[in-house]
């Protein structure tokens, strides 16, 4: 610092420490390199040895300059020449015969940065060097972009408005150039530029989408300049829905999603995640529909993807799933059917009988009675999938399905005794299978067999027997009365039972009246058969010593006469019996003369009125 103010001083500086002289500039001055600043400057000193005619001159040098020899880098002075390599670059603009030191540098280089100071001279007293205030000129890289201001979405076939704007701007600085650049640019109208910005109207077309569009700035004739690119974004339908699925519930894992699927088949119980995602402009709003039932949605602003978790698939979910994108430029949706997979499940048996209407559900180990005779159908039952393939067996041996068309279905038209037992029906799947049996029990009414009597040496002896299912009740009936209890005076029931059948034995003590009716009555709930016996006056009636003396040689003659007839009377009544329906009755040879054995069906049970039953058995 103190040669330059030596030299100045020893030069004609003597007034560089004057108070009188004084400068008014900024220190710092910082300009991106290629562009132009304007750096205002104003100067005062005094008034001696000048007239305002006097030319002023003034002179812009760097820190170290000698003003005598050193050119400087800007001046007013024709006849000075100025550094070449500030030539038309630096330029003062100010006047300095009005106190004015303004200067002008464009095109700023980096080799420009340093410390300038100003000198003026007037007449042949006024040389001063303004060394008390320098001018510190920083040159910088340019990093400044244009601004481009442009609506975020652009409707397709309506003209927009596009601005372009550098905020950098010096009186006495020449305007830079702008110009654009972009495939949507077929049609454009380019406003006059300002020094501050640019104005582009175009009409987008929906194949502008996503391209650029750039705004360039140039500053001078070196090549230095700034540009902009900014994506256009047009709207447009949503286009290109996708479902993607993922099957795995850890996030650490990342699992890769299947994409773009129609069909999906999944195990229950399975944990499943759907994805769905849209291109479109602006952002859709994404819903995910079951049938016609929403299950979710998002907003606009939102993630760009819509999940639906099943952490547990059930066989409720089973379904068309549809995502749909929806802007207010349209729709698009797209469909996956989900098909729940599981095995058989609450496997039960459907029964119908004798035509009825009015179905029953069985399950495993279930009895099922049927009345022998009647039809019987058989539905097997479950939920599964896929499908389950269902078969009926009995006994281990597959049983060929009626109708033909549903192996699920067993018909049996008139069940018969022989269809008595287990049947079970199998479903069978990949992912397991279940059976379920059931017990066929054949029920059928009272079958009587009998009864017979025979005279033996305490009595009347009679045995009846009858078999039916369920369990039977079998009675004995002495006329009107109804012989109860295991034994009494004049009578003794033996009951016995075997399986479905029934026996039991009647034993009659003392005299016997004339006129006697004896039955037999077998009844269970399906319905009852009764036998009926008449028997003449028994021979303990005309059982007198004098009488029986006294008509011995009458009775021997009746006796020859009455076996003859008896055994006319024998082949009439075995004649007969063959005709008949009901069961052969028995005799013994021991049996007293009885008019006739008769079994007659009865629908009721033995509570019914005594006297029907009577004229039912009569000969």
């Amino acid at each position: 610092m103190l040669l330059p103010l030596l030299l100045s001083s020893l030069l004609g500086g003597s007034q560089a420490m004057d108070g009188s002289f004084s400068i008014q500039v900024q220190r710092s001055v910082t300009v991106p390199e290629g562009l132009c600043v304007s750096v205002p400057c104003n100067f005062s000193y005094p008034r001696k040895d000048w007239t305002e005619s006097t030319r002023a001159y003034g002179y812009w040098f760097r820190e170290r300059a000698e003003t005598s020899k050193d050119a400087p880098v800007a001046t007013n002075h024709p006849d000075r020449e100025v550094d070449m390599s500030t030539r038309g670059r630096f330029q003062l603009t100010g006047d300095p015969s009005k106190g004015s030191c303004s200067l002008v540098i464009r095109d700023a280089q980096m080799q420009d940065t340093g410390r300038y100071f100003f000198r003026v001279e007037r007449g042949s007293y006024v040389r001063f060097n303004f060394f008390n205030r320098f001018l510190h000129l920083k040159v910088t890289a340019l990093t400044q972009k244009p601004d481009v201001y442009i609506p975020e979405t652009l409707e397709p076939g309506r003209p927009v408005t596009v601005i372009c704007v550098f905020n950098w701007a010096f009186e006495n600085c020449p305007l830079p150039s702008f110009s654009w650049m972009g495939a949507a640019l077929s049609s454009r109208r380019t406003r006059p530029s300002s020094p501050h910005f640019s104005v582009l109207s175009f009409t987008p077309r929906p194949q502008d989408h996503d391209t650029d569009l750039t705004c360039h700035v140039d500053f001078s004739r070196m090549g230095v300049s700034a540009q902009r690119t900014v994506r256009l974004r047009v709207a447009y339908a949503p286009r290109d829905v996708v479902i993607s699925i993922s099957r795995d519930n850890t996030p650490a894992l990342e699992p890769q999603p299947q994409e773009n699927l129609t069909q999906l088949e999944a195990q229950k119980g399975q944990f499943l995640r759907l994805l769905c995602a849209a291109d479109s402009q602006p952002p859709a709003t994404l819903s995910w529909v079951l049938q016609d039932r929403v299950l979710s949605w998002s907003h606009p602003w939102g993630p760009r993807t819509l999940g639906l978790e099943l952490p547990r698939v059930k066989a409720g979910d089973s379904g068309r799933y549809t995502c749909r994108a929806e802007n207010r430029l349209g729709s698009q949706q797209r469909a996956l059917d989900l098909s729940v997979q599981y095995p058989p499940e609450n496997l039960r048996v459907m029964v119908s009988q004798a035509n009825r209407t009015v179905l029953e559900n069985l399950g495993n180990g279930t009895s099922l009675p049927v009345l022998e005779g009647q039809s019987l159908r058989l539905a097997c039952v479950t939920h599964s999938s896929p499908p389950a393939r269902l078969s009926w067996t009995r006994g281990g041996q597959t049983l060929s399905p009626s109708p033909p068309s549903d192996p699920a279905v067993l018909e049996l038209p008139r069940v018969q005794m022989e269809h008595e037992g287990e049947f079970t029906c199998h479903a069978q799947h990949p992912l397991g299978s279940q059976h379920v049996s059931l017990s066929l029990s054949v029920h059928y009414p009272p079958q009587l067999l009998g009864p017979s009597c025979s005279w033996e040496a305490e009595g009347l002896h009679c045995s009846c027997s009858s078999q039916a299912s369920p369990a039977l009740y079998l009675c004995w009936w002495l006329g009107e009365e109804l012989l109860e209890g295991n034994s009494s005076d004049s009578f003794e029931v033996t009951p016995s039972s075997t399986g479905p059948g029934a026996n039991s034995s009647l034993s009659l003590h003392g005299g016997l009246s004339s006129g006697l009716r004896l039955s037999c009555e077998a009844w269970n709930v399906h319905g009852a058969q009764s036998g009926s016996i008449l028997q003449l006056p028994d021979k303990k009636g005309l059982a007198s010593k004098e009488f029986f003396i006294g008509v011995v040689l009458g009775i021997m003659i009746m006796a020859l006469l009455c076996l003859c007839l008896s055994q006319i009377i024998m082949k009439i009544l075995l004649k007969k019996q063959a005709q008949a329906e009901t069961p052969r009755p028995r005799f013994s040879r021991h049996s007293t003369i009885l008019d006739y054995i008769n079994v007659v069906p009865k629908a009721g049970p033995p509570a019914q009125d005594r006297n029907e039953k009577a004229t039912s058995s009569s000969p």
